[in-house]
């Protein structure tokens, strides 16, 4: 929880690598100074997320001070606009955003610099003080001067994280995976489905072509072709498997995925999920793969495709997912308020399924993408 961490970086007493304090926040004529800290944090070497904390007074044993009423005090749009027309590399911009907490009853502001693989972030053009393709970093309890660069095995660095090659092997693929077009099909096998990269073919991917069981989900109604053909899904560096998923081919093997996660929500107190649902994580190894092996044709694997999506969530996060099922668990009563233009697919007997159970799933993850929807819509106006 990112109050304990601040609080625990308040009790050590001071600044670090990747944590700042400052007293109150920057004036319109310290604009420089703020956007350079936003770089030094940016490119910091800990490879993690980084805070520059707003109401600490260091000179006085680290009191906090209450800034709720402190006339420059910006929210996270207001950074992000400041950020918007500054000349960064390649128009990559650090990600930010601006979070308040009370302690002892004084309200504090933390700016947080998300950790990026987008290193180093420097500017093209000079602002103010700000040199251009000067790279700024933080060391210990101090920023790179502005007037310097940082030093060259520092630069070496940040360069080499951008390019994953401080990474683990399943960090390393998960980004090139996202370059499908960086890969090729090995020669055809009987066993699976097999591809390479083109410049690292020491990372491979596979999936089997062998049927693994006959389960049916509800998803697979949705198709025309409703046969389960369920695969497994394997990444390898090398001879080593680093991973293994499960992955099903749909509506006739015309269109291949990565089986999505499952989770669920209980409307009692006893743990059992009342509401079950299929789901992806943006960024996730999971759903990179599910991009990775999805080539649009406009015709039955684009079919297939659609209908897939049509019956799964998609988060940007794992805590958007927890904060939107506390958003169901308070809007479910009117849960029928959704159902007006759901239309149910045939969903054909299956010997030993309750097909009730499964159209009920169906249903409930058509309500549910209605209501995630309508969550998005609240979470911007807010």
């Amino acid at each position: 929880m990112l109050l304990n961490i601040i609080t625990d970086l308040i009790d050590i007493k001071q600044e670090g690598s990747y944590w700042d304090f400052k007293r109150v926040w920057y004036t319109q004529e310290n604009k420089a100074d703020l956007l350079h800290d936003i770089i030094c944090m940016a490119n910091n070497i800990e490879n993690r997320d980084a805070y520059i904390i707003i109401g600490v007074d260091e000179e006085n044993d680290y009191e906090i001070i209450n800034i709720k009423d402190d006339i420059n005090r910006k929210n996270t749009q207001k950074i992000v606009d400041f950020l918007k027309d500054k000349k960064f590399v390649g128009g990559i911009r650090p990600t930010v955003y601006v979070k308040s907490f009370l302690i002892d009853f004084k309200c504090i502001d933390v700016i947080v610099i998300k950790n990026s693989y987008n290193t180093p972030f420097y500017l093209t053009d000079k602002y103010h003080s700000i040199k251009s393709n000067n790279i700024y970093t933080r060391m210990m309890d101090t920023n790179t001067p502005k007037d310097r660069s940082a030093d060259i095995h520092i630069i070496e660095y940040l360069w080499k994280k951008r390019f994953r090659l401080i990474s683990t092997p399943l960090e390393r693929v998960k980004y090139y995976l996202e370059r499908p077009d960086e890969w090729s099909n090995s020669p055809v096998g009987f066993e699976s489905d097999k591809k390479y990269h083109n410049i690292f073919p020491e990372f491979s991917i596979e999936y089997t072509l062998n049927d693994d069981g006959n389960a049916y989900e509800y998803y697979l109604f949705n198709q025309d072709d409703i046969t389960p053909h369920w695969r497994k899904v394997r990444i390898f560096y090398h001879q080593t498997l680093l991973t293994e998923l499960e992955g099903v081919s749909l509506d006739g093997a015309r269109y291949f995925t990565p089986t999505p996660e499952t989770d669920g929500i209980s409307l009692a107190e006893i743990h059992n999920w009342d509401i079950v649902f299929k789901y992806f994580v943006k960024d996730s190894l999971r759903y990179i793969i599910h991009q990775f092996y999805y080539e649009a044709d406009g015709d039955d694997e684009t079919i297939a495709h659609d209908r897939f999506e049509e019956c799964i969530l998609f988060f940007d996060s794992e805590d958007e997912k927890e904060s939107f099922k506390k958003y169901v668990l308070q809007k479910w009563d009117n849960k029928e308020q959704y159902t007006k233009t759901i239309i149910l697919p045939y969903f054909q007997k299956i010997k030993g399924y309750k097909m009730e159970v499964l159209e009920e799933q169906y249903q409930n993850v058509q309500i549910l993408r209605e209501m995630l929807i309508e969550y998005r819509n609240i979470k911007i106006k807010l």
